[in-house]
């Protein structure tokens, strides 16, 4: 994998149930320098039962009582996303879904993408993550709602598994839309880094927070994939849109990204090709403040340190105190 960071436009169920508008939603992310455009791929009466209630930030948008009836609302067909698949080659963006269910599993199977998603809600699914590791895929395990021991149990299942060897992201995530900056917690990345590092995972963050302080603080903290929820209007009807980024402020969200990757640079202390040209013209060198007769000594009252560093080094004061000057030297001369 490359260093630089893999950034997941999350449009999720941010369609409202509309081609036009997923299509869209690839257009933007990719022409925001996401990476990746992931949605949602489920059938819902797979999903649910009948009698599932809306979460508590899922009702503040929605007219519908249950879950199933939101989820069908905003449910596409497996043929619409095959054509979504190939409209994200058309964009060059990579494509990825979660898959919530069996069926929509092996659909997204069919799909040969890159990565496979277990989202928060499925960590606890270990028939699903048995089925998923059967694909011999990449995985990214989002981390929301769970505690460490049901972290460390998906872990167990993924990485035990006829001996599974191929890369494991865990991304940290608070599932709460939004949320608030007290609960995001982005120290539990890094513990999260060190306590599985035995099992050879990579860290990243999904970050349901406004803004983008969040996601710049955990490329700081080393996070190789960071997903942020993506909608072309926080306005429009639907549980995600409030708590996601439109694309103006994605754009934004990925600058600030790569900027900060930038920023970070190498570990190594040296000197980089922009200061070279400023070394000599801002350090001092050894030069007279007075006067100063061939065969006269050197001393602090006739000596001092100024800008450029054309002349003798300033390490060699103290060796110059107390000898003879070998030549007549005016004000301001290098020594």
């Amino acid at each position: 994998m490359s260093n630089k960071i893999v950034i997941i436009a999350e449009a999720g169920i941010n369609h409202n149930g509309d081609i036009k508008i997923a299509k869209k939603l690839i257009r933007l992310a990719a022409k925001s320098g996401a990476d990746i455009i992931k949605f949602q791929t489920y059938i819902s009466k797979d999903l649910v039962t009948t009698k599932a209630r809306l979460t508590p930030y899922q009702q503040k948008k929605n007219k519908q009582k249950k879950q199933i009836s939101l989820l069908k609302k905003n449910q596409l067909s497996f043929n619409q996303f095959k054509v979504l698949k190939q409209y994200s080659k058309k964009y060059n963006i990579d494509f990825l879904s979660s898959a919530f269910d069996f069926k929509s599993a092996e659909f997204i199977n069919s799909l040969n993408l890159k990565y496979f998603k277990i989202p928060s809600g499925e960590i606890t699914n270990y028939p699903l993550l048995k089925k998923i590791l059967q694909f011999n895929k990449n995985i990214i395990v989002s981390t929301g709602m769970s505690n460490l021991q049901e972290i460390r149990d998906a872990l167990k299942i993924i990485r035990n598994k006829n001996k599974y060897k191929k890369n494991i992201i865990l991304l940290h995530c608070t599932s709460s839309y939004p949320t608030s900056y007290k609960d995001v917690n982005l120290n539990t990345m890094l513990s999260l880094k060190k306590i599985f590092k035995n099992y050879n995972i990579q860290i990243g963050l999904s970050d349901h927070s406004l803004g983008s302080e969040a996601a710049i603080a955990a490329t700081a903290f080393g996070a190789k994939f960071i997903e942020k929820h993506f909608t072309l209007d926080k306005k429009l009807r639907g549980p995600d849109h409030k708590a996601s980024l439109n694309p103006k402020e994605f754009s934004d969200f990925v600058k600030s990204i790569r900027n900060t990757e930038k920023l970070l640079g190498s570990k190594i202390k040296k000197i980089t090709k922009s200061e070279i040209e400023n070394i000599n013209l801002v350090r001092k060198s050894i030069v007279a403040s007075k006067k100063i007769i061939k065969g006269h000594l050197f001393t602090e009252f006739n000596i001092t340190l100024k800008r450029p560093a054309n002349g003798l080094h300033p390490k060699f004061w103290e060796k110059l105190i107390g000898t003879k000057a070998k030549k007549n030297y005016k004000i301001d001369d290098f020594i």
